[in-house]
């Protein structure tokens, strides 16, 4: 996999781009829990106050508050006492608290001054306890108990005193000793209370400061929502956007990968010779083609995402849970951790060996179809469709069993998992209720718990959404890989030892002790070919089935290599010549005349697109083409199916054949090319073809004796070894093999005859 991976430098910053994106959406992500929490907590609880810290207060109800205080001077160090002079920091509390229009009078009025953030946190702790005594303290019924308390603890000439008074007041008349040791048991009682629990008290009492000097606490608790509420939406926008263009350039990148792997695999085939072709199938290599790349294609779409963002929303939900909420509740998240971990593992073991067998079926399938279709007259001339539907519906069975199977144990992978996130959630909120009632945590944090442990899991459960696909994706990379690692056994030698042509040998074709067996083969298909074919001279192959005549012409444009002795081309090594130039030099028309989607012109041209009118028209007529062309709608311009499909055999081959005239070449190579072809048309061509190669080399494979009666030379192969050689009259005289495939086809009398012009 990581060597398909190395594909992805051509994308290299696409993919710089998309990394940063992840994490900006991952830090996105991970905030807006917090504001979640604060929206509840300090917007919705505490009306929009974020600690036991007033910003504002008034000088009489801070005196009274540092009645519960023994750091009453740590605390007026940092506030100010307004007077004459106001600054524009203090201003601008008063304007956001009293409104613009307040009028402050002198020595009235405390403003916190500009503390850090870290000093404000011991400032909230140190006023907590002192608020919420002071909040308990005035509060009706606490007061009245504590005043019954008092006044039965008093002489009956003090109770007349302190009946009117209020338990605020008794207080301030008490010596500071006396004040110290009656309210000792009360405060021991606040002491021992939760921190979380004074802070809370201490936040509801600095509202009541608020309201006492007038300030408007809902519009301050409506303000603090709005701007939280903006702030989020805000950072929600920013993972959008994110998201949204990660998902844009996640999509090109993998379709670039795909394109560039595409590009490489049909590069590398072209490269292949015809062992390399029939190792792999012409089935297997398009499935490798489109289907294991479209495979690898998915993948990438949504990898970055599993790769970068799941691990940042991991790492960092959990880090958030340890540091800002209850950490008492994190073995939660390593339950789910643990329950996704089975749940995915499980499954992934289940079906990982079926993921393998996959493409392995879909290579059977697209292979059993293609002979199908290919072969559709075949099967429709036996009878045989019934037998060829059971044969696809089998391959087609396999596969279908193999897709359920997956998807079946696949597709309890949600619904395992969902099962899993809903638990969770229960078990956090039962346990969160506990710690609320117990006043160890409160509800926004209980609440951005569940979002931090839901996005946690989230990330193992795309970790686990991109196992289903992983195993896939990595057998049909290495089946990628073994095709663009598969070395050619025909290549070039290095350009410094590549050779040119001799010109003074310009189309001679010398066989010397060839010999050439198949990759694997026990026994040599040719074993010891000797001969030449001259410029100006026309060179026949002949011989029964399977005697070697194709194998022998196939090795001329090095389709296989000679596995034995030399072949030499215009006097140099076909080893020792560049492949393409050997094949420019070559005019090649096979045994089965292909036609590629197009038209005639394009077919004809296919050697060159920007070859003259009057050299294509020359080419059709001496292949005899032209008769059938000029009758055509569109003439040249007619079109032509895939494969040829649109014309008969005979017009497939003087396609082919005027294809080959029209690059003309030094050697003209006709691999029972005239087959298709009826008698009259065949020696029409071959007289006119006469014209045309007077000084040429000419190599014609024929099944049909009259094809080449006047060839200067005739080979005579039988299994795979030379029999014969000469021409048709001495052929007949010395070479019996010749004279009974001569007599198998023609009588004595048109042989003589024939061979006499």
């Amino acid at each position: 996999m990581l060597k398909i991976l190395k594909n992805l430098k051509k994308s290299f910053w696409s993919v710089v781009v998309i990394i940063i994106l992840l994490v900006v959406q991952a830090q996105a992500d991970l905030r807006l829990p917090d504001f979640t929490s604060r929206i509840v907590n300090i917007g919705i609880q505490s009306g929009g106050i974020e600690n036991a810290v007033p910003e504002i207060i008034s000088k009489e109800d801070m005196d009274n508050i540092l009645i519960f205080s023994n750091e009453g001077e740590k605390i007026l160090e940092n506030y100010s006492l307004i007077g004459n002079n106001v600054s524009k920091e203090q201003q601008k509390i008063i304007d956001d608290y009293l409104g613009k229009d307040y009028e402050i009078e002198n020595d009235t009025i405390y403003v916190l001054n500009n503390i850090d953030n870290e000093k404000e946190e011991e400032l909230s702790e140190i006023f907590s306890e002192p608020l919420m005594e002071y909040s308990v303290i005035t509060n009706e019924q606490t007061e009245s108990e504590i005043k019954n308390e008092l006044m039965s603890k008093v002489p009956e000439a003090q109770k007349q005193v302190i009946e009117d008074m209020s338990v605020l007041e008794i207080l301030k008349t008490m010596p500071e000793e006396q004040r110290n040791t009656m309210l000792s048991e009360f405060t021991k009682q606040v002491d021992n209370m939760e921190s979380s629990i004074k802070e809370q008290a201490g936040v509801a009492e600095v509202k009541n400061l608020y309201s006492n000097l007038g300030v408007d606490t809902d519009k301050l608790q409506n303000n603090y929502i709005l701007f939280q509420g903006l702030q989020m939406l805000g950072v929600a926008l920013i993972s959008m956007i994110s998201a949204i263009t990660i998902m844009l350039l996640s999509a090109r990148v993998a379709a670039k990968l795909g394109k560039t792997l595409r590009e490489k695999v049909f590069k590398k085939v072209l490269s292949f010779s015809t062992g390399e072709l029939n190792e792999f199938s012409t089935a297997s290599l398009i499935t490798r083609s489109t289907n294991d790349i479209q495979q690898i294609q998915m993948l990438i779409a949504i990898l970055f995402r599993v790769v970068v963002y799941a691990p940042i929303i991991g790492i960092g939900g959990f880090t958030k849970v340890l540091t800002t909420s209850d950490s008492s509740m994190a073995w939660i998240i390593g339950v789910a951790i643990l329950a996704v971990l089975f749940i995915v593992l499980t499954l992934f073991i289940v079906a990982m060996p079926k993921f393998k067998k996959l493409q392995e079926l879909t290579d059977k399938l697209n292979l059993v179809s293609r002979e199908i279709l290919s072969g559709m007259q075949v099967i429709r001339a036996f009878n045989k469709e019934k037998k060829e539907e059971k044969r696809f519906e089998k391959a087609n069975n396999n596969l279908m069993k193999t897709n359920v199977f997956v998807n079946r144990t696949m597709s309890m992978m949600m619904p395992l998992l969902m099962f899993v996130m809903n638990s969770i959630m229960i078990l956090i909120i039962w346990a969160g209720g506990h710690n609320v009632d117990q006043g160890i945590m409160q509800v926004g944090d209980m609440m951005a718990f569940i979002q931090y442990t839901m996005q946690i899991v989230m990330a193992f459960l795309m970790i686990s959404m991109i196992s289903i696909m992983l195993p896939r994706a990595s057998v049909s990379a290495k089946r990628i890989n073994e095709v663009l690692e598969t070395e050619p056994s025909i290549k070039d030698k290095p350009e410094r030892e590549l050779k040119k042509f001799d010109e003074n040998k310009k189309g001679l074709v010398e066989f010397k002790n060839v010999s050439f067996r198949y990759p694997d083969a026990d026994t040599e298909i040719l074993e010891d070919i000797n001969f030449t074919a001259k410029p100006g001279e026309t060179t026949a192959i002949i011989g029964s089935t399977g005697s070697g005549k194709s194998t022998i012409v196939n090795l001329l444009p090095r389709f296989y290599d000679v596995t034995g002795g030399e072949l030499l081309i215009d006097g140099v090594n076909v080893k020792d010549v560049s492949q393409k130039d050997l094949r420019d030099i070559i005019g090649f028309v096979p045994q089965k005349g292909l036609l590629f989607s197009g038209t005639i012109e394009s077919n004809i041209k296919y050697s060159d697109d920007n070859m003259d009118d009057e050299k294509m028209y020359e080419a059709a007529r001496i292949a005899q083409a032209t008769e059938f062309i000029e009758t055509k709608e569109k003439k040249y311009k007619d079109p032509i199916s895939q494969g040829g499909g649109n014309v008969s055999g005979g017009q497939r081959q003087r396609i082919s054949i005027a294809r080959a005239l029209a690059k003309d070449p030094e050697i003209f190579v006709f691999d029972d090319s005239f087959s298709a072809l009826d008698l009259k048309t065949d020696a029409t061509l071959r007289e006119a073809l006469s014209e045309k190669t007077h000084d040429k080399t000419v190599i014609i494979v024929a099944q049909r004796i009259s094809t080449i009666l006047n060839a200067d030379q005739i080979i005579v192969l039988e299994e795979g070894k030379v029999v014969g050689k000469g021409t048709h009259d001495e052929l007949m005289k010395n070479s019996e093999t010749y004279r009974q495939i001569a007599l198998s086809q023609l009588s004595e009398e048109e042989l003589n005859g024939k061979g006499g012009n």
